[in-house]
Formats: C-alpha cells, sequence, structure tokens
C-alpha cells in the first residue's frame, strides 16, 4: 500500500503519521513497517543522552495500523473515523532506538456494530517491543 492510500485511509499526517508502508492486509489482519529517523524531534529530550522512542508512539503506531485495516473493512459505506476507545494489558518488552524500524502487526478479534477490538505487535529486529490490546469505535466527523 502506498503512502497516498494510507493517506487515503485515515487522517494521520507528518509528523505524527507514524507508518511508512503496508506490508499485507487482509479482511482481518494488517502488518505495517516503521522507520524511526534520528531526526525525530522527541528523542532530544527522550532521553537526550540516551534517546529511545517513547512507549506512546510505539502504542499509537499500532492503533494507527488499526485505523487502516478497519478503513479497509469499511471501504464503501459512509463510516466515519475510528478512534480509540481503550487501551489494556499493554506490555512493553524491548526498547526501540533511533534508526531501528519496527514491524506492526495488528489481527482484528472482534466486531460488535461500530466496535471494533484488537490485537497489537510491535515488533523490532525480530523481539516483540509492545503487545497490547485495544478497541475503537468509528465517530461520525462534521
Amino acid at each position: 500500500m502506498t503512502l497516498a492510500e494510507i493517506h487515503a485511509a485515515i487522517p494521520h499526517r507528518p509528523p505524527f503519521l507514524l507508518l511508512d508502508e503496508i506490508v499485507q492486509c487482509d479482511a482481518g489482519r494488517i502488518v505495517c513497517r516503521k522507520t524511526f529517523s534520528p531526526s525525530e524531534p522527541f528523542y532530544a529530550g527522550h532521553y537526550p543522552h540516551f534517546p529511545l522512542t517513547p512507549g506512546v508512539l510505539l502504542c499509537e503506531a499500532g492503533m494507527q495500523a488499526g485505523a487502516v485495516l478497519i478503513s479497509r473493512l469499511m471501504e464503501g459505506r459512509q463510516a466515519g473515523v475510528p478512534v480509540a476507545t481503550r487501551m489494556s494489558d499493554v506490555r512493553f518488552k524491548h526498547m526501540v532506538k533511533p534508526g531501528d524500524t519496527i514491524e506492526i502487526e495488528v489481527e482484528l478479534i472482534e466486531r460488535l456494530a461500530d466496535a471494533f477490538f484488537l490485537r497489537a505487535k510491535i515488533l523490532c529486529a525480530g523481539k516483540t517491543a509492545v503487545r497490547f490490546e485495544f478497541a475503537c469505535a468509528l465517530a461520525q466527523v462534521g
């Protein structure tokens, strides 16, 4: 999936778009990638002498991938914008540093009307960096 297709699927834009490419997407699962440039502005303060990618941004990358998946599921229907309604069982397991590429795997667990329940796993160098479950609901724009 091209960057233009990602832009068409979700409202996020740089500098807050945390997806570089969609590697795979089917009816219930999506795999994305993001490479964190050493020049990302948050590294200047998180932490200046030991820069790490903030865990909340790793979670956001997972939720953005989930939003693309939901957008694909809702294709052709007037749906709204997926917004996060909860996160649970968040586990940080491996640090992500400047220059690292993450692989973001998100699967749909269940759908109840306009509520979507998903599971995310963020990998870095083949190791699980973060895993969590989250829910999204469709919010009407305008």
